[in-house]
């Protein structure tokens, strides 16, 4: 074959080539074509030229006739490209009817095909969203729901939800369902709420993502529904209460529930469902640790607060352990170590501690509120004395303070703060005075473990029992352990790390409720006292703390399951005496 002779096209994958002694070839394309040709088209549509089938559009007493192109429409919906190419009758017919759709809205999504631009109104977007399901044009109902989805509210979500499923458009539904789990105490207020059917209602409060700040709120909500409608809807009391995890209620809120809530009251079998629960948590049943957790889809990551490193810190971060990140938060008012955290109703608190600087150290009786949502402080009231290295627990959304010490006093004082109140109420005393003492809820019970008296590091473990206001000595650990991490995981409460009085330590022990003894787990990777832990999604965190010569910035990871512990992310800077604990990720960043 000569040099220059053509190939021949009728063989696999031809390309037709330019000659080479033309020089090079190349193919253009025209990005404006497209869009000229639709608008030719438009405007022949528009002086009806060249069209071949008429639209004749009724719906109720409104009609209409569009006078369009086949090939346009075609192009635009596979539903008229079946019509006018599939062998059906309407292949040859000149006048097509339909029926059910207004003419306006025919109109828009006629536009949309010679144009491809729409106007969506929160008064036309649904019925716009309906035709262009029904003569699947995608485009527009995707268009449609990105629309709804700016639109949604605790007005309308549980609307928007049912509309698209009932359509069909499965990621609009979804978002619709994660808006109203993330904004349930809103959502529950709406008169769309209210008119949910007793199956919806079930399915709802059912939702493990539901984003409450206590079970109370899924409570309160039930018992509205069923008051809207008394009459109707009595009959739907006790499998609600089935429904709303009880067993994460608070007792008092119980107890009010039973003495002032007519609803439930006059239902016997409502009666003697709370009287159980009621029962179960006051006499700390392990049942009650079986209940399932509420997990929002809100993320949440780890906070940790203030600390040591060569004088106190104000500094404060937050770990998200999906992304494996940390984030530079705001500063607290005051830097501060040997403080302790908890959260409540999704504010991280910080109590006590002490101010060590090179101008003096201060203990710290005050009491420090982090807002998530504004990335900011706030004071409130504080204890009644200065507490360093004090030890916190939850229980009821109380928070509790545990020990600690004032200059050479020695606390076994304990006391407890309402965040509804504003306000903290001395409780019983321990048995023993602790300082640097490690403290966890399990069931409804406070546990105070090791920490030192003043002369011995303590191996004791003392236990609270909030209905008698008293404490009780259990099984002690197997080590002494002061400055040690504690946290409560499943049935278990474990020590990490500590000082025994005379080395930093990186062994782990275990307590089981049931069995009422302590066993040895994997030992950390480093020596770590005067550490923070906490748990997130089933595992243990140890962040930071001291090894006898540094200041550690190093995070470790123990997975109960494997029994093995693993390094994460380390944060920004060493710190020991921090505190820590689990909480909303904040909507804000402190600047960097």
């Amino acid at each position: 074959m000569a040099e220059d002779e053509p190939m021949d096209p009728t063989g696999p994958n031809f390309e037709v080539e330019c000659p080479r002694r033309n020089g090079t070839c190349r193919t253009f394309t025209d990005g404006g074509h497209a869009e000229e040709a639709l608008g030719v088209m438009n405007m022949l549509r528009e002086h009806q030229q060249l069209c071949d089938v008429t639209l004749k559009v009724t719906h109720q007493d409104k009609k209409e006739s569009f006078l369009t192109h086949k090939v346009v429409l075609a192009a635009a919906s596979p539903y008229f490209k079946a019509m006018f190419t599939g062998g059906l009758k309407e292949c040859k017919m000149q006048e097509i009817p339909i029926e059910g759709v207004h003419p306006c809205v025919m109109n828009r999504l006629i536009e949309f095909a010679y144009t491809s631009r729409i106007t969506l109104t929160d008064m036309t977007v649904l019925h716009i969203l309906t035709a262009s399901v029904m003569f699947q044009m995608t485009r527009v109902a995707k268009l449609c729901c990105e629309f709804l989805e700016d639109q949604l509210d605790p007005s309308n979500a549980i609307g928007i939800a049912n509309f698209a499923q009932e359509l069909g458009c499965k990621k609009l539904e979804e978002k619709a369902r994660e808006f109203i789990y993330t904004n349930f105490c809103e959502v529950c207020e709406s008169e769309e709420f209210m008119m949910l059917s007793a199956c919806q209602l079930l399915h709802l409060i059912n939702r493990d993502e539901l984003n409450v700040r206590c079970e109370s709120e899924v409570y309160k909500a039930a018992m509205r529904w069923v008051t809207y409608d008394l009459d109707e809807r009595k009959q739907c009391i006790y499998p609600l209460l089935e429904a709303v995890r009880c067993h994460k209620l608070n007792p008092e809120f119980i107890k009010k529930s039973l003495s002032f809530c007519p609803i439930a009251t006059r239902n016997p079998e409502c009666n003697e469902y709370l009287c159980k629960i009621l029962q179960d948590l006051t006499l700390h049943k392990p049942m009650c640790l079986k209940v399932k957790q509420r997990t929002p889809l809100a993320p949440h990551v780890i906070f940790i607060a203030g600390g040591y490193l060569r004088q106190s810190l104000a500094t404060m971060e937050a770990y998200n352990p999906e992304k494996n990140t940390w984030t530079k938060l705001a500063d607290l008012p005051m830097p501060r170590s040997g403080l302790a955290a908890a959260v409540v109703h999704g504010f991280f608190y910080v109590i006590g501690g002490r101010n060590n600087s090179p101008d003096g150290n201060m203990d710290s009786n005050s009491l420090e509120g982090y807002n998530p949502y504004t990335n900011s402080w706030q004071s409130y009231t504080p204890m009644s004395i200065p507490r360093n290295r004090v030890g916190v627990g939850v229980i009821d959304d109380y928070i509790y303070a545990v020990g600690g010490s004032q200059g050479c006093m020695h606390h076994n004082t304990v006391e407890k703060y309402d965040a509804n109140q504003d306000k903290w109420t001395t409780v019983a005393p321990m048995k023993t005075r602790r300082i640097g003492v490690g403290v966890a809820v399990l069931n409804r019970l406070l546990y105070a473990v090791g920490g030192f008296d003043g002369t011995t590091r303590l191996r004791s473990m003392e236990c609270y029992h909030p209905e008698n206001n008293e404490w009780q000595f259990v099984t002690s650990m197997n080590v002494p352990r002061s400055g040690a991490g504690v946290v409560a995981q499943d049935h278990h409460i474990y020590a990490i790390g500590g000082y025994d009085g005379m080395s930093q330590l990186n062994s782990v022990e275990k307590y089981d409720i049931n069995a009422n003894t302590w066993e040895f787990v994997s030992s950390m990777k480093k020596q770590r006292s005067a550490l923070s832990v906490t748990s997130f999604g089933g595992k243990i965190y140890a962040l930071g703390g001291y090894d006898g010569t540094d200041f550690l910035e190093s995070v470790e990871v123990y997975d109960p399951q494997t029994n093995e512990w693993t390094i994460c992310a380390s944060m920004s800077s060493g710190r020991s005496g921090s505190g820590a604990a689990v909480g909303i990720e904040p909507c804000a960043k402190a600047p960097s």
